[in-house]
């Protein structure tokens, strides 16, 4: 298996998977991602920016996906009922639409895709790497405790969503 940054070329297998985790989240019952986000234009507008990563199993096929950035993310500006790790100030790494190919989760794929992301902060000396999710989704949340992420606080998506925010301090 290997990370590398998606390309155009990546977007139909990118959208089978996000659209495979909404129908994941639409069972379960929570309303995240089922308003038309993310879609087709954002995975483009990603990749355009050097922003979209994709996991490749040895057959050269998708499996799991990620946008991930260290521009700073309008919406983590405001932080209720608590606060960040590292402050808002200083640089720090951002994670949105993360998703695995049903075929593949619980595999640890998440966990890797964690993990590389870690280690370009490292090499950028960025102290912290920030992420949030929709309160029901309890699956995220458990891995990034797991994983050593802390609660912060809540955050609302630029369309007014509550989002439960997490931050992990990568290095001091």
């Amino acid at each position: 298996m290997k990370i590398e940054l998606s390309t155009l070329e990546n977007i139909p297998e990118i959208m089978t998977i996000i659209n495979d985790a909404k129908e994941l989240l639409a069972a379960l019952k929570i309303d995240q991602w089922q308003n038309g986000y993310p879609n087709a234009a954002q995975v483009e507008a990603d990749i355009l920016k050097g922003e979209s990563y994709v996991v490749l199993n040895d057959e050269n096929q998708v499996i799991a996906t990620s946008m991930f950035t260290t521009n700073k993310e309008p919406t983590y500006q405001i932080i209720e009922e608590g606060s960040w790790k590292v402050d808002e100030s200083k640089n720090y790494g951002v994670i949105h639409r993360m998703a695995i190919k049903k075929e593949y989760r619980k595999q640890g794929l998440a966990t890797l895709l964690f993990d590389e992301f870690h280690q370009q902060l490292k090499s950028k000396n960025i102290q912290s790497l920030k992420i949030d999710t929709h309160e029901e989704n309890l699956g995220m949340q458990a891995l990034i405790k797991k994983i050593g992420y802390q609660y912060c606080g809540v955050i609302y998506t630029n369309y007014g969503a509550k989002r439960l925010a997490f931050e992990k301090v990568i290095q001091k």
